[in-house]
């Protein structure tokens, strides 16, 4: 039976904490491996009989902001949906305007495009249709999407949507080549957005510290962390109910909840061993990025927000394909009263007088698993 010493220890007293900040669906898992069902989708994407459903299955694999997937969809005739934010699973603290959970829509409208590309079909895509939301998302639809028989070719990216990953471990010492690179920053200049990369040692140094700096100010803040501590889905039976937000795995973590020194509340407090060891575990990984990506456009309405999303897929699809390890760090581009004066640096750093809308770190890294999935069903309005 494991003790409250002989965990800590086993965990490094700060791994846990170092799960929940990354942005995403991080995840340990030992003995017990992962929860496979929550992870069903990566399986059976492109299963579903109905040409729609099976586009919607890739869609539904897209980066998103938390994972917290917000996504309704409204089949509609033969060949035809409307695509909706679902407005429970935006996130209010840290995304008060829902900058980032438009990105999320513009990855997933972009998988779906390329997913009926696969097929031959078009997907015209209409966004806002019913007009733009200003200050937040609302009822109205992101988007009406209509498809074409025969008039698409196919993408090469679409090989790329099952092995896409976001990818939070320390990376290795070793840079990504200047074509890789290049590559990168044509695949993200996609929709009217501009892609830069950098390896130049003094940029990327630069934007280590800003973006371990943005991460730290961000876990010191009591809503921001709340927030996220809400979106912990603690071992594996909690992992495979919600399939969504944050997912803390493994024998380890298990042990942990058992004896109670893992709980959603535990993880809000920025003075608890557990906080301080693990923005130490952040900063070493910060410190690793060997390269960084970032997606500018000229505009900040929503429609710039979408195509954002589109570009970060597209540049997301190619990553995959050339082994690199991606990870996009969110914090300094936020827009909450805490993280002003890290948002200042990141636009006058790189924002050319454009607007800064993602930064990535890239590199290599050990492989991960792909974060869960709530599965189609939920997201089909009927």
């Amino acid at each position: 039976m494991s003790t409250r010493r002989g965990v800590l220890k086993l965990v490094g007293g700060g791994v846990v904490l170092a799960a929940v900040a990354g942005g995403g669906a991080a995840v340990w898992y030992g003995n017990q491996g992962p929860a496979t069902d929550a992870r069903e989708a990566w399986t059976t994407a492109g299963q579903p009989k109905e040409f729609r459903r099976r586009f919607l299955s890739y869609a539904l694999l897209a980066p998103n902001p938390h994972n917290r997937q917000p996504w309704l969809v409204k089949l509609e005739g033969d060949d035809a949906l409307t695509f909706y934010c679902d407005l429970d699973r935006r996130l209010p603290a840290t995304d008060p305007f829902d900058r980032q959970i438009t990105i999320g829509c513009g990855a997933f409208l972009e998988l779906l495009y390329i997913a009926a590309a696969s097929e031959g079909y078009s997907a015209e895509i209409t966004a806002f249709p019913e007009g733009e939301p200003e200050k937040n998302l609302d009822k109205r639809p992101v988007a009406h999407v209509k498809f074409v028989e025969g008039a698409s070719a196919r993408d090469p990216l679409f090989d790329n949507i099952l092995k896409r990953v976001t990818n939070r471990e320390i990376y290795e010492d070793r840079a990504p080549d200047a074509m890789s690179l290049a590559y990168l920053m044509a695949a993200g200049s996609a929709q009217g957005v501009q892609c830069r990369t950098s390896s130049e040692p003094e940029r990327v140094q630069q934007l280590r510290n800003l973006t371990w700096q943005a991460y730290e100010r961000e876990a010191t803040t009591p809503a921001a962390m709340e927030e996220t501590a809400h979106l912990l889905r603690i071992g594996k039976a909690e992992v495979n109910r919600w399939r969504d937000g944050i997912a803390l795995e493994g024998g380890d973590i298990e042990a942990m909840k058992d004896i109670g020194l893992l709980t959603q509340k535990a993880m809000t407090d920025p003075d608890s061993m557990a906080s301080k060891q693990g923005r130490e575990l952040w900063r070493t990984k910060a410190m690793s990025a060997q390269a960084f990506g970032w997606l500018m456009t000229d505009q900040k309405d929503r429609y710039s927000q979408l195509a954002a999303g589109s570009a970060y897929a597209r540049f997301c699809l190619k990553a995959a394909e050339l082994d690199l390890a991606i990870h996009p760090w969110s914090q300094a581009l936020q827009e909450y009263p805490e993280m002003k004066e890290f948002y200042d640096q990141a636009q006058s750093m790189l924002g050319e007088g454009g607007l800064v809308q993602m930064l990535v770190r890239i590199g290599y890294a050990k492989p991960v698993i792909h974060a869960p999935r709530r599965g189609l069903d939920p997201l089909l309005i009927t």
